[in-house]
């Protein structure tokens, strides 16, 4: 099984057992002399089953992820760059935004606003940082599809 499918099958499994939360609640309580809709003995038992296939999907997503890649490095730490590289980014883009907003001015006579930072200057680092964070993310998707799962 190939890495992109292991982790297709983790969300999948996430979303199941978040499924199987909400009909375990549905069948929680029933009126004296009632029965449940489903059994919550049976429906336990299969939140158990997919609980433990969960786990051992993620563990087997982590160790693989944690393998040495041929040209070395780890896709732990390429999630890792990618993560940190997204928030940098966003906060940078938010921060510009911010800078190149054009404050109002009732009169020309008032004190002039100006950005603190060279906008265009930081927009070209934006730029670079957003194509990098896109490469990465390619990379990885490469990797997803082509790596076997350990």
């Amino acid at each position: 099984m190939k890495l992109a499918e292991a982790l297709a099958q983790r969300a999948d499994l996430q979303k199941r057992i978040e499924q199987m939360k909400a009909r375990l609640k549905n069948n929680a309580w029933v009126q004296e002399g009632d029965k449940p809709a489903e059994a919550p003995e049976a429906l336990l038992q299969e939140l158990s089953t997919m609980s433990a296939q969960l786990e051992d999907l993620i563990c087997r997503i982590n160790l693989t992820n944690a393998a040495p890649l041929p040209e070395g490095g780890s896709i732990t730490a390429l999630l890792a760059r990618r993560d940190c590289l997204s928030a940098y980014t966003a906060a940078l883009r938010d921060f510009l935004n911010e800078a190149s907003s054009t404050p109002m001015r009732a009169a020309r006579g008032e004190i002039r606003i100006l950005p603190t930072v060279s906008v265009q200057e930081y927009r070209k680092k934006v730029d670079d940082l957003s194509k990098e964070l896109r490469e990465l993310d390619m990379r990885i998707q490469q990797l997803n599809w082509t790596r076997d799962l350990n």
